[in-house]
């Protein structure tokens, strides 16, 4: 008798034919039983072929706006069947254990409501690697947003506040905490990924040896482009304010995501991580040219708008 839980995975999309068939064939190719994963689209108005895509592998393809935070309400909270939640962009991709881990994990410490997920940006490009060193920092610190979580537990926070596009995963994960711990998946498990998975060769060819991973989530962000990073900052610097007066500027977790002191050094030398920096200082030196660009953004977020 097969008594493993129902999981439903909830993927928003807008604009995504180049992304969304390779993250769902990441769900569908999961060690996980296949019969007991939900997957779920959420688009927002695509005017490419994503729902026809997303279509061919699921028939829970949905509109909704007018942002991701609505957007991943919808799916999760709406429409989903699963007793575990799994959020996703459509650029993302899932090495083949996720879903089995982050199910042991939480069953094995019932302390813990929501997980973490590390992950590892791809791409060959001098600030593509940048931003793959970047993101090793970040992994299981207040800067990242839990990915996994009972659905029992996201009802009882509420979900995503629809006001935020930009904070919302932290201002999520300010709620959760309020209900339990928030873990980080052990990147080591199955640190040895199969030579054969199916989505390998993709990985390979964006720049990044799998086999050197284990429960990791690939982020299959476009190569760098400068003026689109800008952009993307400035968008989001505007849920800021907001998220500010929500939890009170004196918050330690919003001291540490928005203050200088951490964002700039702390996250980046705590627990020996210093060492990358002295093991890479190239990479540390781009890291933080594009830190400055998102600590300009941010101080003159007013007047960019």
């Amino acid at each position: 008798m097969n008594t493993k839980s129902l999981v439903s995975v909830v993927i928003t999309t807008k604009n995504e034919e180049k992304n969304i068939e390779t993250c769902i064939k990441s769900i569908l190719f999961q060690t996980y039983p296949k019969e007991k994963i939900e997957i779920i689209v959420v688009d927002n108005n695509s005017t490419d072929k994503t729902k026809e895509i997303a279509k061919k592998y699921t028939n829970k393809v949905y509109d909704k706006g007018p942002e991701r935070s609505a957007q991943r309400n919808y799916g999760l909270l709406e429409k989903s069947s699963g007793e575990y939640l799994l959020y996703l962009d459509a650029d993302m991709i899932l090495s083949s254990s996720i879903i089995d881990q982050c199910i042991q994990t939480m069953q094995n410490d019932l302390n813990i409501v929501a997980l973490h997920i590390s992950e590892v940006v791809l791409g060959k490009k001098f600030f593509s690697k940048v931003r793959r060193f970047e993101r090793s920092f970040y992994n299981g610190t207040v800067v990242d947003g839990a990915r996994f979580f009972k659905k029992e537990i996201l009802q009882k926070v509420g979900g995503f506040d629809e006001s935020m596009s930009g904070p919302e995963d932290w201002d999520l994960d300010k709620k959760l905490k309020q209900s339990g711990k928030i873990g980080l998946l052990n990147v080591d498990n199955n640190i040895n990924e199969n030579d054969n998975w199916v989505l390998g060769s993709f990985v390979k060819n964006k720049g990044v040896d799998y086999t050197k991973y284990g429960s990791v989530l690939f982020h299959n962000e476009s190569e760098f482009d400068l003026k689109k990073y800008f952009l993307k900052k400035r968008y989001y610097t505007k849920s800021f304010d907001g998220y500010i007066a929500k939890w009170g500027k004196n918050d330690l977790d919003v001291v540490k995501q928005l203050g200088f002191n951490y964002r700039f050094c702390g996250v980046f030398i705590e627990q020996g991580k210093w060492k990358k920096l002295l093991l890479h200082p190239i990479l540390a030196l781009g890291m933080y040219f594009l830190r400055g660009i998102v600590g300009i953004v941010y101080l003159f977020r007013g007047l960019l708008r």
